[in-house]
């Protein structure tokens, strides 16, 4: 018998008004036509366009005009092949530039969902048995281009959760590339990506033991003035690429969290940032940092990619490394355990590993933790965020994948001191979809990116059908007694399959 579940009412769904201005280009030969015709436009003619281009967006984005200078200013590159003198450009001339290599972005038009849960680092002036979380979810736009967006929530002593509107505008981050490279790693990486190896020895032997994106982008550059064809320069293009993957981004203060967006920025994740897994992790010395794992994807490479934040106003982001790190489902411990770094991954696609690390970012030697056990998750088992820490192990909610390919909620339980040993796991799913859940992008989805406990209950946000975001609730110690009783059945099932008589069947 499953444990009673109670679902909140509650729902969050997504909002195509929730745009952003991106760089709109269709390629040099089309733009130069475009800044040629805008060039004939007389300056009175400029001034009449943009001034209600400026009236009507401003109210959509928060600075319309510095997304419009921002954008023009990309193309300096084509007006000096045009002969145009940029810096002669009148402001209205400039800004009527960018609007033309602007377009609206509805980053939640598709879908809204796989959401994680982590403790504000705000939590001032609550009443006891009250707590402030901030969630992130997967948006889906157009093309199905997944981004990171966050909503803040209250929940009071009675569990009632209560998300915070979201802002009027979003703001994409600014982009600080400073990154110091390791020679070894970066290369390492680069021949996961399939890159031309000749290419990749070449740039290898021109760089330091550590190097700076200017000195990798300088490299570059002079070696593709040797090359002959487009396919040859690209190669060399698909190292500056990886090396974009190393990246901080900034957000203003005045924005809301809801305001901000991470939206692909390397080549390596165009078609996506896919399912955050969001802890509020500590370090030995008791202080906390966030760390995200995700899945960036440009349409047929997958990269796991860690990301780091204090406040979530300032985020590093780098790929990570090794044998562990690959395909998705990446998910970290809370701590350290016995002096290491601990990940959860999926490295096959169809069963859990383990895997232990001195660098949070170098992952090798993972370890097979779980393979599919009973029908609902034969197809696969993975894991639904960072297990969470309890007296009696390691809770670690799982999602498993059965006939007609209904994904499904689970909870495992891990030994504390050596999370590589299963103590419990549930015998029947946690979660399934509802009659109202079945419906959506991608029907018969259930999925979650991570859960949190407060006030003896644990709280799992969770995808509907990858269309929308649902919460559910369960008592955690009948959960933790449930694991255990669970397992307890099991064992005593699969004793008793070993002490039935073995058939001998004799021929004549």
């Amino acid at each position: 018998m499953r444990l009673p579940v109670e679902r909140k009412p509650i729902k969050i769904y997504p909002d195509p008004k929730r745009v952003i201005a991106r760089f709109f280009f269709n390629g040099n030969d089309r733009a130069k036509e475009v800044i040629q015709r805008v060039m004939h436009i007389s300056e009175d003619d400029a001034f009449g366009i943009v001034s209600p281009l400026l009236q009507e967006y401003s109210k959509r984005h928060r600075n319309i005009t510095r997304i419009l200078n921002r954008h023009c200013s990309k193309l300096k590159p084509l007006f000096s092949d045009l002969n145009i003198d940029y810096d002669t450009l009148t402001v209205y001339r400039k800004l009527l530039f960018g609007s033309y290599f602007t377009h609206e972005y509805s980053i939640e038009s598709a879908a809204f969902f796989n959401p994680s849960i982590v403790d504000d680092p705000d939590q001032s002036e609550l009443k006891e048995g009250e707590k402030r979380v901030i969630i992130s979810f997967r948006a889906v736009g157009e093309g199905h281009i997944s981004s990171i967006t966050f909503r803040r929530a209250h929940i009071d002593r009675d569990n009632n959760i209560t998300v915070q509107p979201a802002g009027n505008y979003i703001d994409e981050a600014e982009i600080v590339r400073n990154a110091v490279y390791n020679k070894k790693l970066f290369f390492d990486k680069a021949v996961a990506t399939q890159i031309n190896i000749d290419v990749l020895k070449e740039v290898e032997t021109k760089l330091d033991h550590h190097f700076e994106y200017s000195n990798l982008r300088s490299v570059i550059l002079d070696s593709q003035k040797l090359q002959e064809s487009d396919i040859q320069r690209l190669e060399y293009d698909k190292i500056l690429w990886l090396a974009d993957s190393y990246y901080e981004i900034v957000f203003s203060l005045d924005t809301d969290i809801s305001d901000r967006v991470i939206f692909p920025i390397s080549e390596y994740e165009r078609k996506g940032i896919e399912d955050a897994r969001f802890v509020q992790f500590r370090n030995d010395d008791g202080s906390s940092v966030y760390y995200a794992t995700y899945t960036a994807y440009d349409g047929a490479l997958i990269m796991p990619k860690l990301l780091q934040t204090n406040d979530f106003y300032n985020f590093k982001i780098m790929p990570l490394y090794g044998a562990g790190a690959q395909n998705k489902n990446l998910a970290l411990f809370p701590r350290k355990v016995n002096g290491k770094f601990v990940m959860i991954s999926r490295i096959d696609g169809c069963n859990n590993y383990i895997m232990y690390a001195d660098k949070i970012n170098i992952w090798e030697k993972p370890e097979l933790l779980q393979q599919p056990k009973f029908t609902w998750e034969f197809i696969q088992i993975g894991n639904c965020g960072s297990p969470i820490e309890t007296e009696h192990g390691w809770l670690m909610i799982t999602h498993g994948v059965g006939p007609m390919r209904r994904y499904v909620l689970g909870a495992s339980l891990l030994k504390l001191d050596d999370p590589a040993v299963e103590i419990g796991r549930l015998r029947e799913p946690l979660i399934i979809p509802n009659s109202d859940e079945r419906e959506g992008y991608v029907p018969n989805v259930l999925y979650s990116c991570g859960s949190i406990v407060h006030n003896g209950k644990l709280i799992i946000p969770y995808g509907i059908s990858d269309s929308s975001t649902g919460f559910a609730e369960v008592d955690l110690n009948d959960l933790l007694n449930k694991l255990l009783d669970d397992e307890n059945i099991s064992k005593k099932e699969e004793e008793s399959e070993s002490k039935k008589p073995v058939e001998v069947k004799v021929t004549a």
